[in-house]
Order: structure tokens, then sequence, then C-alpha cells
């Protein structure tokens, strides 16, 4: 699990070192005028709530830290990628296992349920990859191209054959 995860988040720092930090920070693609940076900042805050709750055991993805620095350099989002790379690095098999409370906000006020470690993660993966199709369609909008051709694929998600 921690190998694809890392895989992933490589993704985006591969591709916040082919950006400058104008075009990281950039919101001008429409229809939402979000930047790269809010995406990238939003995906590790998402991990970081993770990591934030392990010791007590209570996980609250409302929580998140939102560090605008996170956002407007590369420099400073890589670090954070760096972050949660090595705090994934703290985890064994069975820390997967571990029981944990997990509270987010779904539009109507906090819910709390009940998930494993494992399943927080694989959560929080499956929404990096999420956002980072939303990314894709802002590098696209700048005319920059994608750091791989699955950045932003789901891997269940078949891809369309090009015909040339």
């Amino acid at each position: 699990m921690i190998d694809a995860i890392e895989k992933n988040l490589n993704r985006g720092i591969k591709l916040l070192n082919s950006i400058t930090d104008e075009q990281y920070s950039s919101t001008s693609a429409p229809p939402y005028y979000s930047s790269i940076g809010s995406h990238m900042r939003h995906i590790l805050d998402v991990f970081s709530c993770i990591f934030n709750g392990l010791d007590s055991k209570k996980v609250d993805f409302s929580a998140r830290e939102r560090n605008p620095l996170a956002e407007k350099t590369t420099e400073a989002g890589i670090a954070y990628f760096d972050s949660i790379i090595s705090k994934l690095h703290t985890l064994s098999e069975k820390d997967f296992e571990r029981m944990i409370s997990v509270t987010d906000d779904l539009g109507t006020g906090k819910i709390t349920a009940n998930y494993t470690l494992g399943s927080a993660l694989i959560q929080a993966h499956s929404h990096a990859i999420h956002h980072f199709a939303s990314i894709g369609f802002i590098i696209n909008r700048l005319g920059v191209e994608l750091p791989d051709e699955d950045f932003g694929y789901n891997p269940t998600t078949p891809k369309k054959e090009l015909v040339s």
C-alpha cells in the first residue's frame, strides 16, 4: 500500500519540479479558478489529518492545516510532499489494521465512523488521484504537459485507445 501511495505522490513532486511558481499558484483556469497549488495542498492536508490523528486514534478530515505557503511555491509544495512520504515510511503492514475514528463534514454537519488506518489511507490515495485529474485540467488550460501518462488516472479506469 505504501509503495502505491508513494508512487502516486511522487507524480505530484515530478509535476512540481517541472513548473514555475507562477504556474503552480495561477488561478486563471475557469470554471473554478483554483490553482494547482491549492489542489496539491488540499491533497496533502488530507494525509496530514491522518497522521495528526494517529496518536489519539481520532482523525478529523475537516481539521485541515491549509498552509497558504504550500499552495504558493513549488519548493514549499515539494517539502510538504516529502514530509507526508516520510511519515508514510514510519508505518508497517500491521499498522494498517489499527482502528481509528474518522470524522468529516459531508455537507450537513460532522459525522464520525470507524475505519482501519488502511482504509483511511486508501481513501486519501483515491482522493489524491481525483484531485490530480482536476489538476490535469488546469495543466491543460495553462498549456503545460502532464508529467506522465498516468497522472490523474485511477488504476482501475480503462484507458481510451487513441486512434492514429
